[in-house]
């Protein structure tokens, strides 16, 4: 793994989110630009990692002590770390812990997508239970054009062992007519998730005018 002062400026978490917003970080990217700043022994990026990791382990009972064992994590940093999960779980309802039986169970989640004027490209992650795991961005492109490869849909996934993905994306346009690209990223990722175990149950059409499954208009 690069020390941070190996990665160009322009990558650094800080920079990406004063050019490209906050939404595009992946977990360890949005640690890192929390805690800033590693020790003389530890990268922060290492640091990171290691917070990502304790995260998932606890989701569901987050506490303030179970930083304290991590090198380089002191009552500053915890405390940092502590207050940007209150504040999150505040002001935003990722869903986390809610169960998916239905495309709308999954719209409140992701209502927000109505009113973006760029296409933002959206994976859940459910349990084998079908309960929400992690609600997040993958790409954000321009306009009505954004690019997605299975590898950035999976990986995080993976990671969390989840049993199945649904994907989501807007168009700012108004329009819920799927493109050919939405209807073969659909069907690439469909079999990428057969080969690696997790399935994709459903791929939503976001607008001002509503929704579009492509699990019921029988697309996959």
């Amino acid at each position: 793994m690069k020390k941070m002062k190996e990665v160009p400026l322009h990558d650094r978490p800080r920079e990406k989110i004063a050019r490209r917003g906050a939404s595009v970080l992946s977990e360890n990217e949005l640690i890192e630009a929390i805690i800033g700043r590693g020790t003389k022994t530890k990268d922060v990026r290492e640091i990171s990692k290691e917070i990502v990791q304790t995260i998932h382990q606890h989701r569901n009972n987050l506490r303030y002590e179970d930083f304290q064992g991590i090198e380089g994590i002191g009552p500053t940093k915890a405390s940092q770390i502590m207050a940007c999960f209150e504040l999150g779980k505040r002001y935003f309802n990722t869903g986390t812990g809610s169960k998916v039986t239905s495309p709308e169970d999954i719209l409140p989640l992701v209502a927000y997508l109505k009113e973006k004027k760029q296409e933002y490209f959206i994976c859940v992650s459910l349990n084998g239970a079908g309960e929400v795991l992690s609600n997040r961005v993958i790409t954000v492109g321009l306009l009505n054009h954004s690019l997605v490869h299975p590898r950035e849909v999976f990986a995080e996934a993976i990671a969390e062992r989840a049993a199945s993905i649904i994907c989501i994306h807007n168009h700012p346009s108004g329009s819920l007519e799927p493109s050919s690209q939405d209807i073969a990223i659909t069907s690439q990722l469909k079999d990428a998730g057969t080969l690696i175990g997790i399935q994709l149950i459903d791929h939503l059409i976001i607008s001002k005018n509503g929704y579009f499954s492509m699990r019921e208009k029988g697309l996959l």
